[in-house]
């Protein structure tokens, strides 16, 4: 089976702005810094150095210090001490990627955008070796949508966490994923591998007293080999650091000044997300609510707590933990506590992140490069070899499936499913037919008209008719082809969005994992396509 090159812009399933984004369309480029090519990291790395460094050394020592603490009770692999440490010198950068705490990582695609950035460090240190590169898992502690989060998807069955939240996900308890493993097992079976993630399972949840520590035991015994360096933005040190921006904020509404002309600019596209005129959120332990001012006092939103503009400047410096960035904000908090060079996201994510430049020019930080993550598409060996039997390809499959069963039919069919031939020779008959009308009564040309269109109808009704008919004689075929796909894009979604690493790793263990590390070229804009 030809393993053909699935563009991110053919595939189908990116929005106008990413495509445009990877075309580089000269309109968008007033919105990044560099596009992602491995020869723009030369730029950014100065750039970055000379920004970041106004403040180095003691920025450095708190991030350091900051993960040292939250790896404290954690098994720590030499690689990923190693990465820590490396953080404390002016030549070491971050390649950094973000993702709520899903249950046991949620979809597929946690691993890739992992993988990513891992795999675009080692691609940065071989090309410039003179630096240091850190891959980084930025755990979204802070989030607290929990409905999207409390489950994943195994062999077609959802595991769920049924439980309720309020605040921080970061922060919530882990009691009762004990009926989670007990579900989850059941579905597992027996085998090494089986066992394995019944034990990972246990080990993260059931070990763990809240879901960021649980988060982090599971990304580090997934990928400490590799150095990859988990960071909590959930913390005291880290957000005093954040103190003159979240001032601002308050003070001068300014990100959702920046970000609302920037909106004006995308008007041809879909809005990602829209500015609050305060985007951050007041958080304890069971709350997060927005800040919203109103009647001249700061107010957290379905509370009773207020703050006059002196009390709630005394409580940011007092404690800026309990201030957290909202979806806007969040970049630039990450951006100004890591040497950062690089964001690694989805569509979606660099799709907000394209509204945000003007806000880190007017902070004064530094915008990074911003990368959509690679995409994956797992077949097993007798998925390939169904497709081979099917005479498949990769862009056949790629397709809505409407159009591959219709495409499908027509090459199968004995005969030639096509009336264009037809159409033309009665579109050349109409038109001679118009140049009488022309010449005689104008009432005329009207009803040789209604009749064109009525044939050309009639014509096209009986292809539709033929294409119906041949459907029910290959439909053994084009079922084995429908079922395929099905098996491939699940609803007719890609598979990165609704599996969970879990249901290939039962089945094929570290092969996984290792296929992924050895072929994501993070540079590369095309669906990567691995058979296991």
């Amino acid at each position: 089976m030809p393993n053909d090159c699935i563009t991110y812009q053919n595939s189908g399933y990116f929005s106008k702005l990413i495509v445009d984004y990877l075309d580089e369309k000269p309109e968008l480029k007033p919105l990044y810094n560099r596009f992602p090519t491995i020869e723009n990291f030369k730029d950014q790395i100065e750039e970055k150095r000379n920004n970041f460094n106004n403040n180095d050394n003691f920025k450095r020592q708190v991030l350091v210090s900051e993960l040292e603490k939250q790896y404290s009770n954690f098994e720590v692999s030499k690689s990923t001490t190693d990465n820590i440490q490396l953080l404390n010198h002016s030549n070491t950068f971050t390649i950094t990627t973000g993702h709520q705490l899903n249950l046991f990582t949620g979809p597929l695609y946690f691993l890739y955008k992992i993988i990513s950035t891992i795999n675009l460090c080692k691609e940065l240190k071989s090309t410039y070796p003179a630096s240091n590169f850190v891959p980084i898992y930025w755990m979204a502690t802070e989030d607290h949508d929990f409905e999207e989060i409390n489950y994943f998807n195994f062999k077609d069955k959802k595991i769920k966490w049924n439980k309720e939240s309020f605040g921080p996900v970061g922060r919530l308890s882990t009691e009762g994923l004990g009926d989670v493993l007990n579900q989850f097992s059941a579905e597992l079976g027996m085998g090494e591998n089986a066992n394995y993630l019944n034990q990972l399972f246990q080990k993260s949840y059931l070990e763990h007293s809240n879901l960021a520590d649980a988060t982090r035991f599971l990304a580090n015994e997934l990928f400490k080999n590799v150095g990859l360096v988990i960071i909590d933005g959930d913390s005291i040190d880290l957000k005093k650091l954040f103190i003159p921006f979240a001032k601002e904020e308050l003070l001068n509404q300014t990100s959702f000044k920046k970000v609302t002309e920037t909106n004006l600019q995308l008007e041809h596209y879909k809005i990602q997300v829209n500015p609050r005129e305060i985007n951050l959120f007041y958080i304890e332990n069971h709350l997060r609510e927005r800040i919203i001012f109103e009647g001249g006092k700061y107010k957290v939103n379905s509370t009773k707590i207020e703050f006059t503009t002196d009390e709630i400047l005394l409580e940011l410096e007092n404690h800026p933990e309990k201030f957290s960035p909202n979806v806007i904000l969040r970049p630039l908090y990450q951006e100004i506590i890591l040497p950062n060079l690089c964001y690694i996201g989805g569509g979606g994510e660099i799709a907000y992140w394209l509204e945000l430049k003007s806000n880190f020019e007017a902070f004064k930080v530094t915008f990074p490069i911003i990368l959509v993550r690679n995409s994956v598409l797992l077949a097993t060996q007798k998925q390939v070899q169904k497709a081979d039997k099917l005479n498949l390809t990769w862009s056949d499959l790629f397709r809505n499936q409407t159009d591959l069963i219709n495409q499908k039919t027509r090459q199968l069919s004995s005969f030639t499913i096509d009336f264009s031939e037809q159409k033309e020779h009665l579109k050349k008959q109409f038109e001679q037919l118009m140049d009488i009308a022309n010449q005689t009564d104008k009432s005329f040309i009207g009803a040789v008209k209604a009749q064109e269109i009525k044939q050309t109808k009639g014509l096209e009704n009986l292809e539709k008719r033929l294409l119906k008919a041949e459907k029910r004689i290959l439909n053994d075929q084009l079922q084995r082809i429908s079922l395929l796909q099905n098996e491939l894009f699940p609803n007719q979604s890609l598979q990165e969005r609704k599996a969970n690493f879990s249901e290939f790793y039962s089945e094929f263990g570290e092969e996984l994992i290792s296929k992924l590390l050895n072929k994501l070229s993070p540079l590369e804009s095309n669906f990567t396509i691995i058979t296991l």
